[in-house]
């Protein structure tokens, strides 16, 4: 991950995340844990019915900043502000839950081992042949239709650019991998629910000529719109069918359906500019790790973010001389 940034750093004098490196919304909004919850459900966090400000950040996966028109796998990560309680080790000092999700139920490979092949291969062609890539990732979409028409779904062509072009705020995104929920263990995912955002699922969003457009997309969206998302936890109820270490497992919601626990409300605003990217990309690390010991983070792959992620911080802090900041409760984005 450090060889991806430190290539990116080397052609653009600036330093970018290892992955998830372009986003498409900064945003500020706000978290409310929903009241009389059950007790399984009323963990950690979501113990008592509570309003947050929260953070959100919409991205896409690779680490060089391409076009859109090479289409990869979408991210979602949010950043919960004031929050109190039991912390996890190296967050002693912070007040923020953050969850970084992603827009598929399970991760492309089982373990952070077979991960580190598909990190390999995306290291040996970061910041190289962009219109190749573009020519390529056509092909993947063409290929995943095909996939997809006989009624499957491939993560290995989504990555390397068959994700199918869409609009990014008709996504639902999910932990993929297992955290703690309190005393219990769960899967998240984030789901549209207000009717604006539930009109863009699967929409087709045309970004040929525009290397921006998911961005130009979401900024348009927000200056008008408010977007409503219902954060849903999916309790581990049967340990040998809902895998922890295999984070390539779908756990069956026939087993366990995702059921709300939170509202995640964002009002219009400058979803995007240079201003706020400055501040929310190159100021701002979210990682599974920034939160409380109740939501520990679980499995082979959560377990290698932890380092993975603080390294990757440190680089850009220090080679932007930006230092890094866990945000308080009145935290505003600029813009």
């Amino acid at each position: 991950m450090l060889s991806i940034s430190a290539k990116t750093f080397e052609d653009s004098g600036h330093a970018n995340r290892s992955v998830h490196a372009k986003s498409h919304g900064l945003l500020i909004g706000r978290l409310d844990v929903l009241d009389d919850l059950p007790a399984e459900l009323a963990q950690g966090l979501f113990a008592r019915a509570e309003s947050y400000p929260a953070i959100l950040r919409l991205s896409t996966t690779p680490g060089d900043i391409l076009p859109d028109s090479v289409s990869t796998p979408r991210g979602l990560a949010v950043k919960v502000l004031g929050v109190t309680g039991d912390r996890l080790p190296g967050s002693e000092d912070e007040a923020t839950q953050d969850f970084v999700m992603a827009n598929a139920p399970v991760f492309s490979t089982p373990d952070a081992k077979r991960f580190l092949s598909t990190l390999k291969l995306l290291a040996a062609t970061t910041d190289r042949a962009e219109t190749a890539k573009t020519v390529l990732s056509a092909g993947l979409r063409a290929a995943e239709r095909v996939v997809e028409a006989f009624g499957g779904e491939s993560a290995t062509l989504k990555t390397l650019g068959g994700h199918p072009e869409t609009h990014i705020l008709g996504e639902t995104f999910y932990s993929q991998a297992a955290l703690r929920h309190g005393d219990h263990i769960a899967k998240l995912a984030i789901v549209p629910v207000s009717p604006e955002l539930i009109a863009l699922a699967d929409a087709p969003l045309t970004v040929d000529g525009k290397p921006n457009g998911l961005r130009e997309a979401v900024v348009e969206f927000f200056r008008d719109h408010e977007a409503v998302w219902e954060l849903r936890a999916q309790l581990r109820t049967d340990e040998a069918r809902m895998p922890v270490e295999d984070a390539s497992v779908l756990w069956p919601e026939e087993l366990s359906p995702y059921r709300p626990v939170a509202r995640l409300t964002v009002p219009p605003q400058t979803a995007w500019s240079e201003e706020r990217s400055r501040a929310g990309d190159d100021r701002l690390s979210f990682s599974p790790w920034h939160g409380l010991a109740a939501h520990r983070p679980l499995g082979s792959i959560m377990r290698a973010r932890r380092l993975a992620y603080d390294r990757s911080a440190e680089f850009r802090m220090e080679r932007n001389g930006c230092p890094m900041q866990e945000p308080a409760t009145g935290y505003r984005l600029p813009g």
